[in-house]
């Protein structure tokens, strides 16, 4: 069931872009999808629509606003990466939360985060700015130092590679110990003879299907756990 474009409001910034996947039954568990530096391409639109598969309501915010770097042009992304304005990207994801909450086609209290790489840091340090993310996956991303981890209102599951030279294994270890002091619950997995994007079934390079498939089947688990039940659907307006 593919999913469409839409946009939606943050606080003082415009209309924002993000694409929305709705699950067969027209309600589910509502999932903000976090960008890697590519931006909102296929890949990401493909999660969205595997969540969508499984259960849950996702939006991807576009937090490029229509920009998308080529999976060859690692310098690029790494420049667009760089160009972000974190203030305002926060508030737009923020506002991808708040949209879902408006949503009748979700279903819950609270919502769930992940992202990929950069989107994974950033979905870390969304669940510490809004209180409605009760559940955060982190795929091979590191939040900014300054992220106020006490914040976190629900656990944390990370997936992380063994061979990955950006979410090294010591940056690993530090983000587990900053966690533990914030007193955030976390798992984190480690998949063996995997590096950096993993996940991504679009860089043959990067991808290693069995680490794919054992992630994303922890990661519906743990989501499926943490979301809760669904809450009756809202009238239009409320």
């Amino acid at each position: 069931m593919a999913g469409r474009m839409i946009e939606f409001t943050s606080e003082g910034n415009g209309p924002v872009p993000g694409y929305l996947a709705v699950p067969p039954s027209g309600t589910g568990p509502g999932v903000i999808v976090v960008q890697e530096w590519w931006g909102l391409v296929p890949h990401i639109r493909a999660v969205a629509d595997r969540l969508a598969a499984a259960g849950c309501t996702a939006l991807a915010p576009d937090l490029y606003h229509g920009r998308q770097v080529g999976l060859d042009e690692p310098d690029e992304a790494g420049k667009a990466m760089m160009a972000l304005d974190a203030a305002r990207a926060a508030r737009e994801m923020a506002g991808a939360v708040e949209e879902l909450l408006r949503l009748p086609e979700v279903s819950g209290e609270g919502v769930g985060a992940i992202g990929f790489c950069m989107g994974g840091g950033l979905a870390v340090q969304l669940a510490t700015v809004h209180p409605a993310v009760v559940a955060c996956v982190d795929y091979y991303g590191i939040p900014a130092a300054g992220a106020d981890l006490r914040r976190i209102r629900g656990p944390v599951l990370g997936h992380f590679a063994d061979h990955d030279d950006i979410a090294t294994p010591a940056a690993v270890r530090a983000l587990a110990e900053r966690l533990t002091a914030a007193g955030v619950a976390h798992q984190f997995h480690t998949y063996p003879q995997a590096g950096h994007a993993f996940f991504n079934d679009e860089r043959p390079g990067a991808y290693r299907a069995a680490a794919a498939a054992l992630s994303w089947e922890r990661t519906l688990a743990f989501l499926r756990a943490e979301l809760g039940a669904p809450r009756p659907r809202r009238e239009a307006g409320l």
